[in-house]
């Protein structure tokens, strides 16, 4: 199993047929002030699987800090099955992660860390960065 999609969003959802729906697509946010806490993001993420990757799959998902500490580490699983029809050609499963209120203590470049049975698959990067002041006309 792969991820072959990986982006963060301010919002992101899954219709009835599968199809992501993602708004405001970023790698970059700015702040005032550290540590900021930024309200909600989304991490939006597709896994493709083969005919042969059915079956139970550990997904961990790590969110590193500029010095590569972990700030944030979720862990999972995810269970994929044929369905009715079976599984011909494999199969693409699209997940979002909502991420409330996380803190990013320092100044720098972070990173989401996606695993997938143990293997790192991507990592998505984010830059946290104080804003300048907007000038005054």
């Amino acid at each position: 199993m792969e991820v072959d999609l990986a982006l963060l969003a301010d919002a992101a959802t899954i219709d009835g047929t599968g199809k992501l729906n993602i708004l405001g697509v970023f790698d970059r946010l700015g702040t005032a002030a550290f540590p900021a806490r930024h309200p909600r993001l989304a991490l939006v993420l597709r896994f493709t699987a083969g005919v042969h990757e059915v079956g139970q799959h550990q997904v961990a998902i790590a969110l590193k800090d500029p010095d590569g500490g972990q700030v944030v580490r979720i862990d999972g699983e995810m269970n994929l099955t044929a369905g009715p029809m079976g599984v011909r050609s494999g199969v693409l499963v699209p997940h979002i992660l909502n991420m409330d209120g996380l803190v990013f203590p320092i100044e720098g470049r972070y990173a989401f860390d996606v695993i997938v049975d143990g293997e790192h698959q991507v990592s998505i990067p984010l830059t946290v960065e104080r804003a300048l002041p907007h000038a005054q006309a």
